[in-house]
């Protein structure tokens, strides 16, 4: 099925476009999340709120402002800083076990295969090393643009016109 074919049968509502649509972009959207959460269990929970959003907001889809994968990583990534901020994520990680330091310290490296989940690995590593830093802290990191400011010591403003430029960079590659 085609990504054409598959949205217009999630307009229409139909029960085997979901399917399809978990089947082509689970583990994409999968790798996002988890690599914002670091957590199974909370990237799984977040990763289900994600699909019932595209499913309840397809009509919000404008294929005119972009591409559907770009919608529903937009859709993940921002699920995943909501569920961050959250003070049921916060307030869940105030005791935590020891085990759990072994499990994060376990995730961390395969920092570089998670951030392959979605495939764009090669094509950031294309950037300059200035836009792979703020992607990775924007993007990957789920920094806001004041803490990317603060991180990279450098004026917001400045972090907003980097921002555009790598994105256009970044675009400009893709469509090569």
């Amino acid at each position: 099925m085609t990504q054409e074919q598959l949205l217009e049968q999630i307009y229409k509502k139909d029960g085997k476009a979901f399917t399809a649509l978990y089947d082509m972009y689970s583990k994409s959207l999968y790798g996002v999340i988890f690599n914002l959460l670091k957590d199974k269990e909370e990237s799984e929970d977040v990763l289900q709120d994600v699909f019932v959003k595209i499913w309840k907001n397809i009509d919000t889809y404008n294929e005119g402002k972009g591409r559907f994968f770009t919608w529903i990583v937009n859709i993940a990534r921002n699920s995943s800083i909501d569920r961050l901020r959250s003070k049921g994520h916060n307030n869940s990680k105030k005791n935590l076990s020891s085990d759990n330091f072994v499990h994060i310290l376990d995730y961390n490296t395969s920092v570089t295969n998670r951030i392959d989940a979605i495939g764009i690995k090669e094509f950031i590593n294309k950037l300059k090393p200035k836009c792979i830093k703020l992607i990775d802290l924007l993007f990957f990191k789920g920094y806001t643009q004041q803490e990317a400011s603060d991180e990279l010591e450098i004026p917001l403003g400045t972090v907003k016109t980097q921002n555009r430029n790598c994105i256009g960079e970044l675009k400009n590659i893709l469509q090569d």
